[in-house]
């Protein structure tokens, strides 16, 4: 039981660091954390994979689908959310790496679906120093990469 009530107080210190570094950013960016912003946050941070708007505003019925895309544009311009553009014609979004953690995507061609992935240190690592190589033979500074992997999903393959 003690190992639990740790977890939940990690958990909420975890959400409460969150959520000042996203006031933080919307500060900066002249704009308010307010009610609606925080609930589409909470609806981000509590998905185990980037979502369309349409699902953020079925997740918390506080929130309008109107709202929702209002709200993802600022949050987007102060870079506290990524959209992910795939095939379908509704983008996703997910909570920027800088306030998460690394993860790449695999994206279905078919039918949009995308879930996260993470690759072990040591690919990682390799990946990174094989960019950096590139980077520098092309003059670029990189600051993070984003492994896209498109394909089909096990829905849309054929068997």
């Amino acid at each position: 039981m003690v190992t639990s009530a740790v977890s939940a107080t990690e958990d909420a210190s975890a959400a409460a660091a969150l959520h000042t570094a996203i006031a933080r950013r919307l500060e900066a960016a002249r704009q308010r954390y307010s009610r609606g912003r925080r609930a589409l946050v909470d609806v981000l941070a509590g998905s185990e994979r980037p979502v369309t708007s349409a699902e953020i505003a079925m997740r918390d019925p506080v929130l309008s689908l109107s709202s929702v895309y209002r709200n993802l544009s600022v949050l987007e311009q102060a870079g506290v959310v990524r959209r992910l553009v795939t095939q379908e014609d509704n983008a996703r979004y997910e909570l920027s790496e800088e306030l998460t953690a690394h993860h790449d995507h695999l994206i279905c061609e078919q039918c949009g679906e995308v879930s996260d992935y993470t690759l072990g240190a040591q690919l990682e690592q390799a990946i990174t120093a094989a960019l950096d190589t590139l980077a520098k033979r092309s003059s670029f500074h990189p600051r993070r990469h984003h492994l896209e992997i498109v394909g089909l999903c096990d829905r849309c393959a054929p068997s």
